[in-house]
């Protein structure tokens, strides 16, 4: 997407001196003077960082981890706030003057990003760029912001990183300088600031929402750990971070009270930190010891993947009689409105569906991430491409995905064509290791650059928004069609194919059943289909039928090379079959074929799961499709390992990257790789929102939506709902006494609802 180069007055600035943890911008605007009272005000502002803004000694708003993570290269956005009532008060107080200040962070352009230790991958110093613009009575604009005149200072946060945690030192607290004329000398600390260089064309204005707190939870537990350390238990995997109160007076100034943060307990107690890898996630808050006010600790430039906490240090007894009103787990993630909801009368599947909410919240924190806790986080294209069905059914998620397809068009563009495994691409500044080799277009995960523009297309119906991103498309398709092989298939390169496999080796979840050939060839005929319907949408018919033609190439020698004569796939496992049928690669009878073979074998695997990231978002369809409905509902409600249901029996609160990430004593996945809160293999809702819920929309922007509740696994009742670009469908079941569902259906006018 491009926007029109705004032009700015003001410039990017950093401090002239290396501040410590978050340095302080601060500049002052005199009021112009004879027009009237101010009538508008906004604040323009971003940063080589993450900044909180304040204007006339208040926050501009309660955003946090401003301005995100984008690809700072090509794309750095900043916020629009309005400070009409900040700058209004201040001029009718009579001060004639506005204090403007930012306070920086790390955030993903200087701290630690990336598993491989990498640090500075976008820049070695913090800078902040803020403009003021303010609109008086008689029409007279006044535009100012940061400059040379500007002042840089120290703050009472001492350290931050995004996977080490946050320092705040009570001691140095001091909001002096937001009033105006605060001593901002050099002799009071202070130091000037320099202009730095940025291309003005790379300033963008958000295109999705800001990232903001969107509730506390209690501790619902607190108990001590054979170390000795309090740990408490919020019940419920979250991201964000603790919020901390120490009573005046309760601690002499300088005691330190550290939190470590992590996903599950060792089977001892005490916090199991080995998934994290080397992401200390631990914050550390100094005491400033005063007797008049009490101390109160939140570290925003940081966010935390936890569900438990230990503290070490704090100022007296913390027990589950005080817990709460000491500290308070904060709930954080983009700004994104609900859309959807599920419930049925089984309550596991009810709590697996609200881990996959609990897990969408916790990735969509600026941009779709992998995981939110260990030394990682990264925008992992794979997993966006399962997910984005379920994640536009749950959430409105048309502005969110949409600006990060702006960083996937901007990498694509960069890198010849090539869609990268992670969007923004800070791999690329990395060393990698010999088993990880340099990005290539790669099956599955570069098809997200197809496969999420088109899953919204058809939750929203945005035409334009389709247009937009069909050159990205069209270009992936073509240099697919490079990489195949002369058989017409892609089974050359580095692929993941089918990721976490539960049968691959916790070492190398690389090593899954699935032929990585067919796994890529099936991948590749579905995204040709994709780009063809896309071309035929936008009236692009040549396109359109090009495209079609390499789909039914591909189609064709994968039939050739992988399908035998009886329907069996080469590899012959569940996600070959799956996906072979999903993606309409098989003739009439071997179709019927592959459905029964597929359904043996989920039945030979007791009806548990062995599907990695490729082909558990397809195999309940599969099974449903080719008539094996009963098969399907029994492998939802398996609650063996591995299972969906296994890690809900196990306490899951969200969606684990493994299948077994916890195995039955307890104790962690031994595999290097492990994480709690990974939303791709809850691509399984979007099955139980068509097939139990009953909700299926068949044109997009859902104009038109197919109602057919298929009951099964002993659920006698379910309900969901969906709000739509033209108003709620709801619809609710009970089984008759017949054993047919009796289904209530509300829709608003412009949906036609199709009755199954």
């Amino acid at each position: 997407m491009t926007h029109a180069t705004r032009t700015w007055t003001a410039s990017m600035v950093a401090p002239d001196e290396d501040f410590a943890g978050a340095p302080l911008l601060r500049g002052e605007v005199v009021l112009d003077a004879g027009h009237g009272d101010v009538v508008s005000a906004r604040l323009l502002a971003t940063a080589h960082g993450v900044l909180e803004a304040y204007v006339a000694g208040e926050r501009a708003d309660d955003d946090v981890l401003t301005p995100g993570w984008s690809s700072y290269e090509w794309r750095l956005r900043y916020r629009e706030y309005d400070v009409s009532r900040q700058v209004a008060t201040a001029q009718r107080d009579g001060l004639g003057q506005v204090v403007l200040g930012l306070a920086l962070g790390n955030g993903w352009w200087r701290g630690r990003l990336g598993f491989l230790g990498n640090r500075c991958v976008y820049g070695s110093e913090l800078a902040g760029l803020a403009e003021l613009e303010v609109t008086f009575a008689d029409g007279h604009v006044q535009v100012a912001g940061t400059g040379t005149a500007w002042r840089s200072g120290p703050s009472a946060v001492t350290a931050n990183d995004l996977y080490a945690g946050q320092t705040v030192d009570a001691r140095l607290a001091d909001d002096g300088w937001l009033r105006p004329g605060a001593d901002v000398s050099d002799a009071a600390g202070w130091a000037g600031v320099h202009v730095v260089g940025r291309d003005p064309a790379t300033l963008v204005p958000y295109l999705g929402p800001p990232v903001h707190r969107q509730g506390v939870l209690a501790p619902v537990a607190v108990t001590t750990a054979p170390s000795g350390r309090t740990v408490v238990d919020f019940g419920q995997n979250l991201v964000g971070w603790v919020r901390l109160r120490v009573p005046a007076g309760a601690g002499a100034a300088g005691t330190v009270v550290t939190v470590r943060h992590a996903e599950v307990l060792e089977p001892d107690g005490e916090l199991s930190t080995r998934p994290l890898r080397t992401a200390e996630a631990t914050d550390r808050f100094v005491l400033s010891g005063r007797t008049d006010a009490e101390d109160v600790f939140e570290p925003t430039f940081t966010f935390h993947g936890f569900r438990y906490a230990d503290l070490d240090g704090y100022p007296g007894e913390l027990t589950a009689g005080n817990a709460a009103d000491v500290l308070e787990a904060v709930v954080v993630h983009s700004d994104l409105e609900r859309t959807g909801t599920f419930e049925c009368s089984d309550p596991l599947l009810n709590r697996l569906h609200e881990n996959v909410v609990w897990s969408q919240k916790g990735n969509f924190l600026d941009l779709p991430t992998d995981c939110p806790q260990r030394d990682e986080r990264l925008g992992w294209t794979g997993d966006i491409a399962a997910f984005a069905p379920t994640a536009a059914y749950l959430y409105d998620v048309s502005a969110f995905l949409g600006d990060w397809l702006c960083d996937v068009d901007a990498e694509q563009r960069s890198a010849g064509g090539m869609v990268p495994h992670v969007v923004p691409d800070n791999l690329k500044y990395d060393t990698l290791p010999e088993f990880f080799p340099r990005a290539e277009t790669t099956a599955f995960w570069s098809d997200a650059v197809a496969w999420v523009p088109w899953a919204l297309w058809r939750a929203y119906g945005d035409l334009e928004a389709l247009r937009r991103q069909y050159p990205a498309m069209l270009a992936h398709a073509r240099r697919v069609t490079t990489l195949l092989s002369p058989n017409g298939l892609w089974d050359t390169g580095f692929q993941f194919g089918d990721w976490l496999d539960p049968t691959a080796p916790p070492e190398a979840p690389f090593e899954a059943k699935a032929d990585q050939g067919v796994v890529a060839t099936a991948c590749a005929v579905r995204t040709y289909t994709v780009v063809a319907d896309v071309a035929a949408l936008l009236g692009h018919d040549e396109g359109a039928a090009r495209t079609r033609a390499l789909r039914d190439r591909t189609r064709a020698a994968f039939a050739e090379h992988y399908v035998g004569d009886d329907g069996t796939i080469r590899s012959d496992c569940q996600t070959v079959y799956a996906l072979a049928i999903a993606f309409d690669l098989l003739d009439h009878a071997h179709r019927d074929a592959a459905g029964k073979r597929l359904a043996d074998l989920v039945v030979e695997a007791d009806h548990r799961v062995s599907t990695g990231f490729a082909g558990t978002p397809f195999v309940l369809d599969a099974l449903t499709a080719t008539g094996h409905l009963d098969v399907a509902y029994a492998m939802l409600t398996e609650r063996g390992c591995p299972s969906w249901l296994y890690p809900v029996t196990m306490g899951a609160t969200t969606i684990w990257e493994r299948w077994d990430s916890l195995l039955p004593d307890g104790s962690v996945n031994p595999g290097e790789m492990t994480s709690f809160n990974h939303y791709a293999l809850g691509a399984v809702a979007d099955w139980m929102h068509r097939t139990i819920g009953g909700i299926t929309p068949l044109a997009p922007g859902c104009s038109k939506v197919l109602v057919a509740p298929r009951p099964g696994g002993g659920i006698t009742w379910a309900k969901a709902s969906l709000r739509t670009p033209h108003g709620t469908v709801a619809v609710s079941w009970t089984l008759g006494p017949d054993g047919a569902p009796v289904v209530e259906v509300e829709a608003p006018g412009g949906v036609e609802v199709v009755r199954g």
